[in-house]
């Protein structure tokens, strides 16, 4: 009798939790989540002679990815304008907002069963800058284009939501101008972390 009922609930445990599916060829995966981008900043010209450097900032952060393989798909990185600041010598002396959205091929390797899904990425950047202000004169930085590679992992909770966590290197760099002037050039090369929630439709 008590195996019977073990068995039973065995049976009824197995019945009632949701199939955790591999991603598959024409699904479409949406996440969201806080983004965090820190830069490994580098100058030089005049910046370098100012110590120039470039703050961190979070903001909500979006992705969306095309499955149009059960291994391969393409994803668009999005997010709410980020707001950088500009110091010198460790000083505020401006600042500048920005948008990165960053369009990457995505490689996934587990298979069926898994409700663990890593992904690896390659991709494309464009970084565009603006409302760019500083207190030494009119600053402009130059929008840049630069490669960038990624790595995840999702943990689905049912066959539809699961959890996200990524990481991207992106290469940007920008000429800077004051007042009309070149002053340098900056590579911010940020890490960008992300973690958040996700839908697979």
């Amino acid at each position: 009798m008590k195996n019977t009922l073990i068995s039973a609930a065995i049976g009824a445990t197995i019945f009632v939790s949701p199939i955790v599916n591999a991603y598959q060829s024409g699904d479409v995966i949406v996440r969201a989540g806080v983004t965090s981008v820190q830069p490994n900043d580098s100058v030089t010209g005049t910046l370098k002679t100012l110590n120039a450097g470039v703050g961190s900032d979070a903001q909500l952060g979006l992705t969306a990815t095309y499955m149009f393989s059960d291994k391969f798909g393409v994803e668009l990185l999005a997010a709410t304008p980020f707001k950088h600041k500009i110091t010198a010598n460790g000083n505020k002396i401006g600042e500048t907002k920005q948008l990165p959205p960053t369009l990457s091929l995505q490689y996934y390797p587990m298979g069926a069963g898994s409700a663990y899904q890593p992904y690896l990425g390659v991709g494309l950047n464009y970084t565009a800058f603006f409302d760019e202000k500083s207190s030494l004169g009119e600053l402009k930085l130059d929008d840049s284009w630069g490669a960038s590679v990624q790595a995840g992992i999702d943990y689905q909770i049912n066959d539809h939501m699961l959890l996200n966590t990524a990481v991207w290197y992106i290469d940007i760099d920008s000429d800077a101008k004051l007042n009309g002037a070149n002053i340098g050039s900056v590579s911010v090369d940020p890490w960008v972390y992300m973690m958040g929630i996700g839908y697979k439709f």
